[in-house]
């Protein structure tokens, strides 16, 4: 892959990179900063509910911010754009749809199979 490539899937990275940061930042400062008590075990159990419907999402982000990095690394490395399993280039249109991604579509499809298999 051309440096000039590089240098785009690079930028993408870290601007999805900084837009979770900034989410993850907020969630914090919003939880830290809604410290209501809730009389009705209702509207308690609610807050507790949105809460945790929360941080599981920031769970999820946390899981692509590492993919991101793993990405920036492989970038670094030279050998971003490469599959894993295969060892063929991914194609540019699969990339740029999930830049993180470490399989080509046809060892992706194969793994899901064997997903399903089991």
């Amino acid at each position: 892959m051309d440096a000039e490539k590089l240098k785009y899937f690079r930028n993408v990275l870290n601007d999805e990179m900084k837009a979770l940061l900034s989410e993850a930042g907020k969630t914090v400062t919003e939880m830290n900063a809604d410290s209501s008590n809730f009389p009705d075990p209702t509207d308690r159990a609610t807050q507790e509910s949105d809460r945790s419907f929360e941080l599981r999402i920031r769970d999820r982000e946390r899981r692509l911010i590492n993919k991101i990095k793993d990405a920036l690394d492989r970038i670094d490395k030279g050998d971003f754009g490469i599959c894993d399993d295969c060892g063929e280039y991914i194609s540019e249109a699969r990339l740029k749809a999930r830049p993180v991604t470490t399989l080509c579509i046809n060892c992706k499809m194969d793994e899901e199979q064997k997903e399903k298999r089991q």
